[in-house]
């Protein structure tokens, strides 16, 4: 199985959502650690090797690490999530002109994703 259709799609996907993280590092609104735990579910399926090299990831592999054993997120990474998202809305507010139904949504997507990432337990060590 190891050239099957399903496995190389599912490890070029599993590439994309790596560099769509990595671009996410950089630009506002574009979260990045979702995007890496998407990329070590697809690797687990098609590419080992690069699984345990995402798991190994030195700034990387503790945050997906923590979230595969017990979904859980540190407390210095809730609160600059938090804190990036709120930094986006404002962003988006004072920078952007945009309809009222844009901003409303944007707002409360991001005041979601804060509630569930805030809802998250600790890592137990």
């Amino acid at each position: 199985m190891k050239g099957h259709p399903v496995r190389l799609l599912f490890a070029a996907f599993g590439f994309g959502f790596v560099a769509i993280g990595v671009v996410g590092i950089f630009v506002p609104l574009l979260p990045t650690t979702p995007f890496l735990i998407l990329a070590a579910a697809l690797f687990s399926r098609s590419s080992p090797r690069f699984e345990r090299w995402l798991l190994a990831h030195p700034r990387f592999g503790e945050p997906l690490r923590n979230w595969r054993r017990q979904g859980a997120i540190r407390r210095r990474h809730k609160l600059l999530a938090c804190i990036s998202m709120i930094c986006s809305f404002l962003i988006l507010l004072v920078f952007f002109r945009t309809s009222a139904i844009a901003l409303v949504g944007a707002g409360v997507l991001m005041a979601a994703v804060a509630i569930y990432v805030a809802s998250r337990p600790e890592p137990r060590y």
